[in-house]
């Protein structure tokens, strides 16, 4: 790239920061990984890395979460830019955070070593590095406010899914209880929720149903002008 026209300007890196969630044991969960590197080298980090002078922020996002993951096509967006002066201690870095929601059961296990990586509770997470802890209460910020008027959540969960789940997804999102008649009746008025014959009967020997979530049914509500609410 010809770089004549900008020769008096300065000049510094671009890195993007990766909050990578997943839903398990009735808990919001964040991958997170011991530092391979100074600075602050042994430290909790989110998932990141530089932007190569071949791709876009975009694309070196969705490397990055493929790389720790395994999983590509993930629903992914922008959280923000980050770029304090001393924000990282080795040199002046900007960076692009992005949040990721992910089914963990597509999750590629055998990364965790690889990687030095673990999932960790969204209410335990330990002290990270550098702005990493704004970069995640940014995001859930962010989150709570979309949860509310489009179903992103769906993202974190599998193809199907009880409705005892679903609560449960969205008190830890939102990290407090919800009524369960009220949720329920939001949910199932929408109708957007397509119900299985199949049932979990992991808890209890009465069991709950299976639902899935009919995009299709989703896509026609929004052309008719109505809007997902929970």
């Amino acid at each position: 790239m010809n770089s004549t026209f900008y020769q008096n300007k300065d000049t510094f890196l671009v890195a993007v920061d990766c909050i990578i969630m997943g839903f398990r044991d009735n808990e919001l969960q964040i991958l997170i990984a011991r530092r391979r590197m100074e600075p602050l080298k042994g430290g909790w980090s989110l998932m990141g890395g530089f932007v190569n002078a071949t791709e876009s922020i975009n694309e070196a996002a969705k490397r990055v979460v493929e790389e720790y993951t395994g999983i590509d096509n993930i629903f992914m967006e922008q959280v923000g830019a980050y770029g304090e002066l001393n924000r990282d201690l080795a040199d002046r870095v900007i960076s692009i955070a992005y949040f990721a929601l992910v089914d963990m059961d597509l999750f590629d296990s055998s990364l965790i070593e690889k990687h030095n990586t673990r999932w960790v509770r969204i209410t335990q997470l330990p002290e990270l590095i550098f702005d990493h802890k704004k970069m995640v209460d940014n995001t859930i910020n962010i989150l709570q406010r979309k949860a509310a008027i489009k179903p992103i959540g769906f993202n974190l969960l599998g193809d199907q899914f009880t409705l005892p789940t679903l609560q449960s997804l969205y008190e830890s999102i939102y990290q407090e209880r919800i009524d369960k008649r009220n949720f329920r009746k939001k949910l199932l008025t929408m109708d957007i929720l397509e119900k299985m014959e199949e049932k979990d009967k992991s808890s209890s020997k009465r069991g709950a149903f299976y639902y899935r979530f009919n995009k299709e049914k989703y896509d026609q509500l929004i052309e008719q002008g109505l809007h997902f609410s929970l």
